[in-house]
């Protein structure tokens, strides 16, 4: 990875890397308003407007879906006449293609979105552009998201987050569903993003425009939403849940709900809990003594 220190920025150009959620469980269940056509519309028109505020501005969109994700729409390769429709033709082929992968590659068969699989591919996009020249654009990530979080992809996306943080790259994120996401509110508390889930999403472009336009540059002078709390808790290696308290693997870190005998992810083993071992000498002693 290209060390921080040898990167240089100018000012007021931006590249921006949006995820965008596809999952079609969760548009077709969300009763929050806002349909998919006119989160369309919103998502459109902000991209207008950050290419507008500058010329060099780039905007980059990947689809992230339940069984796969991709790169859709790089500005700096459509033509300018036909931002629109190159975006909305190249989404509509890749829904069409993520629905015909077989459920069995969703991740642990339950609906949530590939948000590790986007995360990477935008840092392996930035780096990329990071080492094309000794000047680039001020990179950031926002992360359209309403489905729910893949626990099992708990391990992936931390990864990605301190990817980020040591590329001294912000993930902002907008969540546009019921819920809250754990994982998108460490993400940008971990990179000094932005985190906001709009109430109104009916003006979904005037939170767009407001909170996520600005550009790193212009972030030092003015005062950024902050979110009330970050959820912290990590999820088990063993059932894929959200806990409170667990058990860690000394050697590898992987977190547990319940104690195991051996570590599932590199094989080392455990002794017995001190409880345990108290009582067996214990009870040894009194078997002596009688």
């Amino acid at each position: 990875m290209t060390p921080v220190s040898k990167k240089l920025y100018t000012d007021d150009v931006s590249l921006l890397v949006v995820l965008i959620d596809t999952n079609p469980y969760f548009w077709s269940t969300s009763n929050q308003g806002l349909p998919y056509s006119k989160f369309l519309s919103h998502l459109i028109a902000f991209l207008n407007s950050i290419l507008l505020l500058n010329q060099l501005n780039q905007v980059v969109v990947i689809a992230t879906g339940i069984n796969s994700c991709g790169h859709i729409y790089d500005s700096s390769l459509a033509p300018p006449n036909k931002r629109a429709e190159t975006l909305l033709q190249k989404l509509e082929d890749f829904v069409l293609k993520d629905e015909e992968l077989s459920a069995e590659d969703s991740v642990d068969g339950i609906k949530s979105s590939l948000l590790s699989g986007s995360l990477s591919l935008a840092l392996c996009y930035i780096q990329r552009v990071f080492r094309s020249g000794t000047l680039h654009p001020q990179p950031r990530i926002l992360c359209l998201h309403g489905s729910p979080d893949g626990p099992g992809q708990y391990v992936a996306v931390m990864n990605s987050i301190f990817s980020a943080q040591r590329s001294m790259l912000p993930i902002d994120s907008c969540v546009i569903g019921a819920q809250h996401s754990a994982f998108l509110q460490q993400a940008s508390h971990i990179t000094s993003g932005i985190y906001a889930k709009p109430q109104q999403l009916d003006g979904l472009f005037q939170y767009l425009s407001t909170l996520f336009a600005t550009d790193l540059h212009s972030r030092s002078f003015i005062q950024l939403h902050k979110s009330v709390g970050v959820d912290f808790r990590a999820s088990c290696f063993c059932h894929k849940s959200t806990i409170d308290m667990g058990y860690i693997c000394s050697v590898c870190l992987s977190i547990f709900c319940k104690p195991h005998k051996k570590c599932s992810t590199c094989g080392s083993t455990f002794g017995q809990p001190q409880a345990t071992v108290s009582s067996t000498s214990n009870l040894k002693r009194k078997a002596v003594d009688t």
